[in-house]
């Protein structure tokens, strides 16, 4: 019998690279948020993908950026935190483009910890050229000596078995740190608040960029087991915030909620009745009692 192998890997680059992506089609199953405005993840969202005795852990992190409020300071703290913890590294990077600070700071931070690391160039289903991405591949093997160097699409699963194929060759004998059929270390109270943020992101487009938090006030299984009945606060900043989140004659908002629940229902496998209002609490992303509250503190 293989003796059990583990790995704890944080997924980490600048924001908008498509981490959660790349986490989620990892695992096969939704867990982290998506849109496509920079900075959907927020804070530290643990996977875990077990194949035959090899378990592999991820962290999904924050794009690595420079924080302009208390939450953005948190969120850089998650991704400083996560490197310090884990036993590799996959950095997530676009396919064009010059190397930003950002990602040449977490590479000194691999160098200064030692840190093995695979990088992923994600999006290559959007570059027609390969030379392009040839030359992007040389410009980042140049400045750190990677284990594997993974061309993907994590929207099509282009590269996703070879990337797979190289995060597993991290893993060194150990005992299973979660049970074989543990998905996700995060509570389904947090998974349902995000799917509500990740609605309000898709759906608000500019409107509202990021100044949504979400607060589940009720998550409770009916006696019968086959309804979870959910209630949500949305939290905004401003009041002209909360009538385009409710949109005319509540449209907006139920358009949010039938959305969220749809998602919901196929995480969690049974009906949900799901409930939503919005709040004003202003300027919440600067007020560490309210981003406490939210859950959003570096973890």
């Amino acid at each position: 019998m293989n003796k059990s192998k583990t790995a704890f890997i944080a997924i980490v680059g600048c924001p908008n690279a498509g981490k959660s992506t790349i986490l989620n089609r990892l695992l096969g199953q939704k867990v982290a948020i998506v849109s496509p405005k920079p900075q959907t993840t927020r804070t530290r969202i643990m996977g875990v993908l077990t194949e035959n005795n090899v378990q592999l852990v991820f962290t999904d992190t924050p794009g690595y950026h420079r924080p302009r409020t208390k939450l953005g300071e948190n969120m850089v703290k998650a991704v400083d935190n996560s490197i310090g913890d884990v036993d590799a590294c996959l950095l997530v990077t676009e396919p064009k483009g010059e190397l930003r600070e950002a990602e040449k700071q977490l590479i000194r931070r691999f160098k200064k910890e030692n840190i093995p690391a695979v990088l992923a160039i994600n999006k290559i289903d959007t570059v027609p050229n390969k030379e392009e991405l040839m030359s992007r591949i040389l410009m980042f093997s140049q400045l750190y000596d990677f284990k594997a160097v993974v061309p993907v699409s994590a929207i099509d699963g282009n590269g996703m078995n070879e990337l797979l194929d190289e995060l597993m060759a991290l893993s060194f004998e150990s005992e299973h740190f979660f049970p074989d059929d543990t998905l996700t270390d995060q509570p389904e109270k947090v998974i349902a608040a995000e799917m509500i943020r990740e609605k309000l992101l898709r759906l608000l487009d500019q409107e509202i960029p990021h100044g949504t938090a979400v607060a589940i006030e009720k998550f409770k299984e009916r006696d019968s087991g086959d309804i979870i009945d959910i209630d949500a606060t949305i939290y905004c900043e401003k009041e002209s915030h909360k009538g385009i989140i409710i949109g005319k004659n509540g449209q907006m908002l139920k358009k949010v909620s039938t959305r969220a629940r749809i998602d919901l229902e196929k995480f969690l496998g049974c009906k949900v009745n799901l409930k939503c209002w919005v709040k004003v609490k202003e300027d919440w992303r600067n007020r560490e009692g309210l981003i406490h509250n939210f859950g959003l503190d570096t973890q």
